[in-house]
């Protein structure tokens, strides 16, 4: 049963600071519902739900749902996401209280069914095809309400309330509450295992896919990806690789190191060429899907075609940070075997081809990798071995556990040793913490290259590590 929202009942989100959080309180702030929220930090998103008449406590305690309590004739409702532990002292307190708890996505699941929604989920790219969708909407006109976990350039936030009849969702497979999303249209970018923590194994993270796609009215799915086509029967498929048999396709006429010109075709018929100012096969999939998505809202290609060039990833894939000492330095999210290789094959494309959305075209690569969770790294350390080795030296940060207990064997070295069985030649080191690590790339690079720090950790701190550093007048250059 979909929670119906009241906006008499005000609502408290415990950890509003976090990137789907946020997101889901400053839409129904604007739509106004009386919201507050509790998170340590402070920082931009914070300041904004502020702004928007958010009301934020900075300590998660008892004495929040003492204060929220006070002067309200109808008792709050809390919200917590599955990053809340259980022994939260603000969440004990609401409980005691006899106050409502629902998660995160029971709120995410009222805001879908409450109007016709567009729902992106999928192991890989959820983030950026769902940006996607609702950038090219907005730049048709078509002011959609959307809820992302990362942040649209297009709005310069993870969420928006549009005045348009679409809501655009990413759903997150991680925790399996996606299976409470009634869409009108769900999609799928592709299907392999990951979230090892919750999914025993793929075959339960095909059956929860299943799930979201039969509670969606229409479901569009990846026809490149084998899960996809051997496990759901899709209304409309995509695909990168052939015009045929397909729904929508988008074949790569040119690729290059700072985008790709494809031909678009709906029903084998082709439209027209399009420039997509994203580099990577990854990212025409991406656009491929969203430009499905639109079409079949019923956005005109002609508009579609001119959106398209001023689409922009979402934050922290491949996100450009700045120049330090002559070495461009990126942050990208990507923490999976299958995102490490793409990535590193998008910007080994760079380097060959000379051009680039970066302000030069890096002439080496140096990849800083953070494994994410232990359960993740253990169950994939040979693929992430195989994915950096594309890199021309590779660096290794802490492992960031992700609240997880240790398992033997499985660390930041071990990933370290994996990558020199299989690469023997390739320069490999391992860290033990992050300021070490910056250290180390002033000696392991020198001007030309390419710093792309990957991990959906803390590794993301790495630029403001380096920006107070001096030139490094000793680098040593990369070993062949």
């Amino acid at each position: 049963m979909v929670l119906t929202l009241d906006r008499h009942q005000p609502l408290h989100f415990i950890g509003v600071g976090g990137i789907g959080m946020s997101a889901i309180a400053g839409i129904l702030a604007d739509r106004g519902h009386s919201i507050s929220g509790s998170d340590p930090r402070d920082n931009a998103v914070l300041q904004n739900l502020r702004s928007r008449g958010v009301r934020v406590f900075r300590e998660q305690s008892p004495a929040t749902i003492d204060a929220i309590r006070s002067g309200t004739s109808c008792p709050p409702a809390v919200v917590v996401s599955s990053a809340v532990p259980a022994n939260n002292p603000e969440l004990l307190e609401a409980e005691r209280a006899g106050l409502k708890v629902w998660h995160r996505s029971d709120v995410l699941a009222a805001l879908i069914a409450a109007q016709p929604s567009i729902s992106v989920a999928g192991s890989h790219g959820k983030t950026t095809t769902s940006t996607l969708v609702a950038s090219l909407l907005h730049a048709t006109n078509h002011d959609p309400t959307a809820v992302i976990g990362g942040v649209v350039p297009a709005f310069a936030s993870n969420g928006r309330n549009g005045d348009g009849p679409l809501l655009v969702a990413e759903a997150d497979e991680s925790d399996g509450s996606l299976v409470k999303f009634q869409s009108w249209l769900g999609v799928i970018t592709n299907l392999e295992l990951d979230h090892t923590d919750h999914y025993s194994d793929l075959a339960s993270l095909i059956t929860t896919l299943q799930r979201f796609a039969k509670g969606s009215e229409q479901l569009l799915a990846n026809r490149d990806c084998p899960v996809l086509r051997e496990h759901f029967q899709a209304h409309h498929w995509w695909s990168i690789q052939s015009s045929e048999g397909v729904d929508f396709a988008a074949i790569a006429d040119e690729l290059d190191g700072d985008g790709t010109l494809a031909t678009f075709y709906e029903q084998g018929e082709a439209l027209g060429q399009f420039r997509l100012p994203l580099p990577g096969l990854h990212n025409l999939s991406n656009a491929a899907a969203a430009m499905a998505a639109c079409r079949l809202h019923g956005v005109s290609f002609a508009e579609l075609q001119r959106a398209v060039e001023g689409l922009q990833a979402p934050g922290r894939r491949f996100d450009y940070r700045g120049n330090w000492c002559g070495r461009q330095v990126v942050d990208d999210y990507a923490h999976h075997p299958s995102e490490v290789q793409a990535t590193l094959a998008m910007a080994r494309l760079m380097v060959s081809s000379g051009r680039s959305p970066l302000p030069e075209a890096p002439q080496r690569l140096l990849a800083v990798f953070q494994p994410h969770r232990y359960s993740r790294t253990a169950e994939f350390l040979s693929d992430f071995a195989q994915a950096l080795s594309q890199a021309d030296a590779v660096l290794i940060a802490p492992l960031y556990a992700a609240g997880e207990a240790p398992i033997p064997g499985i660390s930041s070295a071990a990933l370290a040793a994996e990558i020199q069985r299989i690469a023997p030649g390739l320069p490999v080191s391992a860290f033990d913490d992050l300021e070490t690590l910056a250290d180390a790339i002033g000696q392991t690079s020198q001007a030309g290259d390419l710093v792309l720090a990957m991990g959906a950790g803390d590794v993301n701190s790495l630029w403001s590590r380096l920006e107070g550093r001096s030139d490094p007048a000793a680098a040593l250059p990369l070993v062949a």
